[in-house]
């Protein structure tokens, strides 16, 4: 009985591994290619509104610690927001590039 059950299930195995290569070789769902597009849209506005935001960041720094007429809390301040506002920006641009690799690769 036991090697009645370990034959049929190593054929449902087999089996099954067999016929999933003609499975996926029809190509992905049509949802799983819609998600993808949906993240890759999401990702190239992100990327399009990380730019301005970025910039603004640094001018308002900037402005802070122009116009901070010898407050040294605002110097501190528009240092630590231009020095915030440029890491951040440039953490979102690695990632970016990250997904680049990691998609080339795989697709």
């Amino acid at each position: 009985m036991k090697k009645k059950f370990f034959y049929c299930f190593i054929f449902i195995i087999i089996f099954l591994f067999y016929f999933s290569n003609f499975c996926f070789a029809w190509g992905e769902p049509e949802l799983v290619n819609k998600l993808n597009k949906a993240f890759e849209s999401v990702r190239d506005w992100l990327i399009k509104l990380a730019t301005p935001a970025a910039a603004v960041a640094v001018g308002t720094g900037i402005f802070m610690k122009k116009f901070s007429f010898g407050d040294e809390e605002r110097i501190r301040l528009g240092k630590k927001l231009i020095k915030g506002s440029l890491f951040s920006y440039a953490f979102i641009l690695a990632i970016n590039l990250i997904l680049s690799a990691i998609k080339s690769l795989v697709g």
